[in-house]
């Protein structure tokens, strides 16, 4: 559920950057430049423009800073400490614990693989034949 979370804050992110960014302040702004000027007025009204993008920036606003509360309170729900006893609770954040779980993940990975290296190495013992020494010696 976290992840899925994370995409929509995301996409709120850039809905409201693409919304703010298309406003026009003193001059024509992205609203302008973006619908060649008089295309805009055609799309979005006389002041259609302003005040549709008046109102999405102001809902936009809004979600992005729920969902930053949600975001943060899902981030900080407390667990059990691995190493302590059960009644013994940290909090650490969703992103942590994915960190964790991923470098667990690696560390078993490469140990895995030092296991196999050390396995084919032992098994691959240098084929020199020992000749047992003749006596060529003259008497």
């Amino acid at each position: 559920m976290f992840p899925v979370w994370v995409v929509f804050h995301v996409i709120v992110c850039f809905a409201l950057i693409v919304v703010v960014l298309m406003q026009s302040s003193k001059g024509d702004g992205l609203a302008g430049t973006a619908f060649s000027g008089g295309i805009s007025g055609a799309v979005f009204g006389g002041r259609g423009a302003a005040g549709f993008l008046s109102k999405a920036t102001t809902v936009l606003a809004v979600v992005f800073m729920v969902n930053c509360g949600a975001l943060a309170f899902m981030s900080s729900r407390t667990r059990t400490a691995a190493t302590g006893t059960p009644d013994q609770t940290t909090t650490e954040s969703a992103v942590t614990r994915e960190a964790t779980k991923f470098q667990e993940e690696m560390a078993t990975r490469q140990q895995a693989a030092q296991q196999k290296a050390t396995a084919d190495s032992a098994a691959k013992v240098n084929p020199v034949q020992l000749v047992p020494a003749t006596d060529t010696g003259k008497k």
